[in-house]
């Protein structure tokens, strides 16, 4: 099974924003990553997990994220949103539309086990992806 760890990081929300993921297939590790200008960190989140699931080959995957907004979002909230003609529970317009549509078709390509961690935390390979993303938004 492939792991994925990804972030993303901002400077100013909206601003300059970066975003990473660290691929571990077996003993290999890949590193993943780029930037964008007047983004927000929730579509960095986002773009870190679109690009690794169009980088890896593999079908069987498993995610890991810090954002909570990018797991709950795939996992709970999307097919309601879908449903509910992409409004949330409260009405208002589901941002980064573009970016959802794009996960879900990919996350339905592939077998995605999504995990969540902390950020910030003891994880080696979560804190390598945030040191990649914000070092994106430096550059």
């Amino acid at each position: 099974m492939i792991k994925i760890y990804t972030d993303g990081a901002c400077s100013g929300n909206p601003g300059r924003g970066g975003w990473a993921a660290i691929i571990l297939d077996g003993e290999k590790i890949e590193k993943i990553s780029g930037s964008k200008d007047n983004t927000t960190n929730n579509r960095m989140e986002l773009t870190a997990v679109i690009s690794a699931l169009k980088y890896v080959k593999g079908k069987d995957l498993e995610i890991y994220t810090d954002s909570k907004y990018t797991k709950d979002g795939i996992e709970k909230w999307i097919s309601n949103w879908k449903k509910n003609g992409w409004k949330t529970a409260n009405k208002q317009d589901v941002k980064n539309k573009d970016l959802w549509n794009e996960l879900d078709q990919l996350n339905s390509e592939k077998n995605v086990q999504w995990n969540w961690v902390k950020g910030h935390a003891n994880n080696q390979y979560n804190n390598m992806a945030d040191e990649l993303a914000r070092s994106e938004v430096e550059n």
